[in-house]
């Protein structure tokens, strides 16, 4: 339990706190939460895009692994956009893993994220001799998550569970099968940390049909983008980087960043990455 002096603080999984009390885990015994450790990185989202409330859902990890199905259900770069807008801002490396490749094609998707420096990895269903279900590419997964503490997350029905069971056999969480449209189960309701066999955690995360960024500004994101971050030096007061227009931009200069990228300081690419992650902050619900 939580200590009263720490007040409506709510406590993450992958906090570090200080704790008193009879530590031992008997039946019948009680020790408390007296301190929260500064957290090094945070994976936070609000309930939505006009709710600035802000839920913290893991601390201290390393990495956040967005699941994506290539098919079934159909991927949505919306949400694969704002997962990207809450790894870099709550400081965490980004790591897409793209599963059902016996479904579908990867190429496709994987161009749309070349100008990032984001590892994507991909999986497929597959068999063993005697008929056993397996996980093709399991292996290149799991040497990206080994040592380190890693979050995972994706809609429902992506098989993210099915790559937790895969990490950690003995984790035995509940996967399910997507509805007739084409939307997942839930299956996975709590965050839960497990820790792998060669060190490190994985933490499991309930699957989620929406993420708010009420909390990121444009600043917040431009930031993550070394890169682009010096061209914003000559953009006029209040622009937004949306676009030569200058978005709140009423003086008429334009925003900086094109100007910035055609002298060969960055590369459209980066540039037209930054703006799509932008504007996922506003996207509607259908894209996410």
């Amino acid at each position: 339990m939580r200590a009263r002096e720490l007040g409506r603080r709510a406590v993450a999984v992958g906090d570090l706190v200080d704790i008193v009390g009879d530590t031992d885990g008997a039946p019948d015994t009680l020790a408390r939460i007296v301190r929260i450790a500064p957290r090094r990185s945070v994976l936070r989202r609000s309930a939505d895009d006009t709710d600035l409330a802000e839920r913290v859902l893991v601390a201290n990890a390393d990495q956040l692994v967005i699941v994506c199905a290539l098919a079934d259900p159909v991927p949505r770069t919306g949400f694969i956009d704002r997962c990207l807008v809450a790894a870099y801002t709550g400081n965490l490396d980004a790591v897409l893993v793209l599963t059902k490749a016996d479904l579908a094609d990867s190429g496709p998707l994987e161009e749309i994220y070349a100008d990032l420096d984001l590892p994507i990895l991909v999986t497929k269903r597959g068999e063993t001799a005697d008929g056993a279900r397996v996980v093709d590419g399991i292996e290149a997964v799991r040497s990206r998550l080994d040592r380190s503490v890693s979050v995972m997350i994706g809609h429902s029905g992506v098989g993210k569970s099915t790559l937790v069971n895969a990490l950690v056999p003995d984790a035995k969480r509940a996967t399910g099968s997507v509805t007739g449209v084409g939307k997942g189960r839930h299956t996975s309701t709590s965050a839960i940390a497990l820790p792998l066999r060669a060190g490190g955690w994985v933490i499991d995360t309930p699957g989620v049909r929406s993420f708010g960024l009420a909390h990121v500004t444009p600043d917040d994101l431009l930031e993550t983008f070394d890169d682009l971050l010096p061209g914003t030096v000559n953009c006029p007061p209040n622009c937004d980087h949306t676009g030569a227009d200058g978005g709140a931009d009423t003086t008429g200069v334009g925003c900086a960043l094109d100007a910035f990228v055609e002298a060969g300081n960055s590369s459209p690419g980066r540039l037209a990455s930054f703006r799509r992650l932008l504007a996922s902050r506003s996207g509607s619900e259908a894209d996410y």
